[in-house]
């Protein structure tokens, strides 16, 4: 057993390291991200370090992490709780995320990020009082710890066919090592939700389909249609098998564009373009 511990240290240490040249491609607004986010919206973060190259190569995405973000939460608690966060995170202590790292899930601020490729999601009319329990839940999660067994699953599960046979892929309904309080990044959110019964990316089945290829049941009047044509059923996917692209892939949340558009003064044409001395800009 102190062998195992020691080789899974060793090995997320390894996985936490950072690989060069990361390149930001776009700068982050710290200012406008404060003045836009919501409780309750899920960060999407292109990580730095070598899992998050490996995730977002076998998701095709840009994606490797998440973590939700919960404001001023800890310091609404008040007594100690609110003391040690205003003393561990001074001015940021109002504007916190919640993830999980492999040291741990752990409360962040939220510039922590800010020099990384983000995107913010929303959980489209998310009703205040299930944000009120993904709140309290996340909160309750600080301290559990990383799911290991998970990450590698996830990896096994994402490799091509061509590597891994599809019967050794998916063996399972779920992955990790099914301890409650062990968790990664996406299962950790993708749980929170599903207490709630919000979708992430559910699996969609159709067992009601007529010949014409038309189908009948309850997706319509879940998305608000009122036509047969718009009809099915939602299996939640389980939390384990989520990964951050998910979440962006998700028609369930919105993307916010807090940098250069949601101040409503974006205007393309007062760019000012560098130009190569034989090129023009935009050419």
């Amino acid at each position: 057993m102190r062998l195992r511990t020691w080789f899974t240290r060793r090995l997320l240490d390894w996985l936490s390291e950072p690989v060069p040249a990361y390149e930001q491609r776009v700068w982050n607004d710290p200012h406008a991200l404060r003045r836009c986010i919501q409780k309750g919206d899920v960060v999407l973060v292109e990580g730095d370090n070598r899992i998050s190259v490996v995730i977002r190569y076998l998701t095709q995405s840009s994606w490797s992490h998440a973590a939700l973000y919960i404001g001023d939460e800890l310091i609404r608690h008040g007594g100690e709780i609110a003391e040690l966060t205003r003393r561990e995170f001074g001015a940021d202590a109002e504007h916190l995320i919640v993830e999980a790292l492999p040291r741990g899930v752990i409360a962040a601020p939220l510039a922590k990020y800010i020099d990384y490729n983000l995107r913010i999601v929303r959980p489209y009319r998310l009703r205040p009082e299930h944000l009120k329990q993904i709140l309290g839940e996340v909160i309750g999660a600080i301290g559990w710890q990383y799911d290991l067994r998970n990450v590698l699953d996830l990896l096994r599960y994402l490799l091509p066919v061509q590597v891994v046979p599809l019967r050794f892929r998916r063996d399972a309904l779920h992955f990790g090592s099914g301890q409650p309080t062990e968790v990664i990044c996406s299962s950790l959110l993708g749980r929170l939700f599903a207490r709630v019964g919000f979708p992430v990316l559910p699996q969609l089945e159709f067992p009601d389909a007529d010949p014409e290829g038309r189908h009948t049941g309850l997706l319509g009047r879940v998305l608000g249609h009122e036509s047969e044509h718009f009809t099915g059923l939602f299996r939640m996917r389980h939390p384990t098998l989520l990964t951050p692209r998910d979440f962006d892939l998700s028609p369930y949340f919105e993307v916010v564009k807090f940098n250069a558009i949601a101040s409503g003064v974006f205007d393309y044409e007062r760019i000012h373009w560098a130009a190569d001395d034989d090129d023009e800009p935009g050419r």
